[in-house]
This record gives structure tokens, sequence and C-alpha cells, in this order.
């Protein structure tokens, strides 16, 4: 018999399939648990164990009550009681696998590349800002891409790409790819998407990063949004910023966007923000009380991130959101 998962507080009951972990018997059973990686690493899918136990397949068996659990990563081992941050009624994920074609490679900066997918014709496939997408690599393997177009472009994907030495898709296929090339995709992947709410919303990003953002900000300018947006993009040298000058002109274009460069390793006359964008963020936005939180890039800033934004500026908890880049290994 398959364990049954009880939401605290709620009427909410779901049974979760041998060996499955609760995040996906919740999306199977369409109940919308917050994430982003899958993976345990940023922590979006955090919830209390309430009763119960589980194994979490990176660390071993838990008991409840315990708190913060990463609920993709626990197996129940039997009937279990958790709370989890949030938990909506959403229809499963109709996520599809698609023949891609590409249209446009081009480098805005040494060892980044922006790719341009066209869907097949017809083929639309709704997201939401902020999700992600699997491309398929010949071996069987897959690699997550951030989208950076806005949701309304569903028939289409733009990725941002960092080459990495050695990486099986980063630089041994990239940079052969060519207009008309064929690349098979599945998408969407992602629970991890902002509130549409009146709240002023900070943006901090590093490196390609900025591509889950922009979706977020062309996705409000093509909604005729005037939500208060800040956006901070962080980066070594001013190379890892590779469309800063596309993003300043929306900030110049739209006065409820504010655009913040910050550089850890400035260059002689570097006259912007230095530093960490989280610091940066936190020195600015000393109340952050009334705001909303979403922040790309490396683990260590998000995680860095959700500790200072939450202990010093008084953001809840339940307003930081995180979509962590994860290194996958000499294989990427």
């Amino acid at each position: 018999m398959n364990p049954t998962i009880t939401v605290t507080g709620t009427d909410i009951t779901f049974d979760c399939p041998q060996g499955a972990t609760i995040l996906e018997a919740a999306e199977d059973a369409g109940w919308a648990i917050p994430y982003s990686c899958r993976k345990g690493a940023c922590h979006s899918c955090l919830g209390d164990l309430e009763r119960g136990q589980v194994d979490l397949r990176t660390t071993g068996t838990v008991h409840g009550p315990t708190p913060d659990v990463l609920l993709c990563q626990a197996v129940p081992r039997g009937p279990v009681e958790i709370r989890p941050r949030r938990i909506a009624d959403s229809t499963p994920p109709a996520r599809r696998t698609l023949t891609t074609k590409i249209y446009r490679a081009h480098m805005p900066a040494p060892r980044i590349t922006v790719l341009e997918l066209r869907f097949p014709i017809g083929r639309r496939t709704p997201f939401r800002a902020g999700q992600y997408l699997m491309v398929h690599l010949p071996d069987g393997d897959t690699r997550p891409y951030s989208m950076a177009n806005p949701p309304r472009d569903n028939d289409l994907a733009e990725l941002h790409v960092r080459t990495e030495p050695g990486g099986r898709f980063s630089e041994r296929l990239v940079g052969a790819l060519r207009p008309g090339d064929l690349l098979t995709v599945e998408t969407p992947f992602g629970d991890v998407t902002v509130d549409r709410s009146p709240d002023p919303l900070v943006l901090l990003a590093t490196g390609t990063g900025f591509a889950p953002v922009a979706s977020l900000v062309r996705d409000q300018i093509a909604r005729r949004g005037t939500r208060p947006i800040h956006l901070y993009w962080g980066g070594q040298t001013e190379q890892d910023l590779y469309l800063l000058d596309r993003a300043r002109r929306w900030a110049q274009r739209h006065n409820w966007l504010t655009v913040t460069p910050v550089l850890s390793r400035p260059t002689a006359g570097w006259t912007g923000a230095t530093g960490w964008v989280q610091d940066v963020a936190l020195a600015e936005n000393p109340d952050l009380t009334g705001h909303e939180v979403y922040a790309c890039g490396s683990q260590a800033m998000t995680d860095s991130a959700f500790s200072t934004l939450t202990r010093k500026a008084g953001l809840p908890e339940d307003r930081f959101h995180a979509d962590a880049f994860l290194p996958v290994g000499p294989s990427l």
C-alpha cells in the first residue's frame, strides 16, 4: 500500500507511490509545492515534517517532528504529515518534449552564448516567467536552462549558456551549433515564480542568472505592469554582465524598473557598486518587510541572500524565492 501524505491544518491528503518523493507525489496529485532545482540545494521546497518518517536521498532517515525538511528529497517510509511553506491546487504540469530548431546563436561576451530556439510550427508550450527547460543530450543526459523570453512568446525559447571548460553541452555542443540545427528540449519545469502583487520586488542575479530575471521583467513589460522592481545584477568583471545595455534600456523606458550592476572584482575606472549583490541590496534596502525577493545564480549567492535578507532586513521567509544554479561536474 502506498503511504498517505497529510497536510497539517488542511483537508489535503494524497498517496505517495513507492520510492517517490513528497514533492513528486504532490505534483502527481495536482498540488503545487514551490521548487526549483529538485536536487536539495535551492531550499525552495522546505517544509516541516510534523509526523512520520522519511528517507532523505542525501542524508538518511529523519523522524517527525522535524523542521525544514527538503520535500524534493524526502521519500516517506509510511504515513506522514507535513507543513509546507506553501501548497496550492494545481493541475499536473503539461510538459512537452519538442524538437526545436536553432534560429540564432550569438556571443554577447566571451564564454556566453545566447541561443534562440524555435518550436515546430503550430506548437506552443505555456510557461511562467522564472521556469526552465531541459535540454536532452545525445546520450540521454539532460541539462537545465532558464528561459529568458517572456511567457507570451511561448513558441520559442531564449537560453543563456555559459561555456564551462570540458562541458559536454556548453562547450562541445553549443560551439558547434549552427542555425537550422535541431535540439530536443522538455518544458516547462520549476515552480519558483514570483507573486503578482503590488509589493516592491527585488531581483538578485549573478552571471547567467540574468536569464529568468529577464523573463520576469519582460513579462511585466508585456503586461504593461507597474510593480516597482529593482534588479541587482552581479559578476566578477563587466564581461559577466553580458547584456547590461539591454537591461539599462528597459530601465530608461520604464520608470518602475531600477537596474544596479555590481562587480566583485572591478577594474580601474569602475564607478558602480562593488561587492556581493545581496550585500548591496541590503545596504540600499535595510527594511524588506513589505517586499518580495527573487534570487537566481550561484548557490553560494542564493544561500547567503536568504540568510542575510531574512535575518537582517526582516524579509519574511515565504517571500524569498531562489533558483540556484548547480554544478553538474566535469561532464557539464
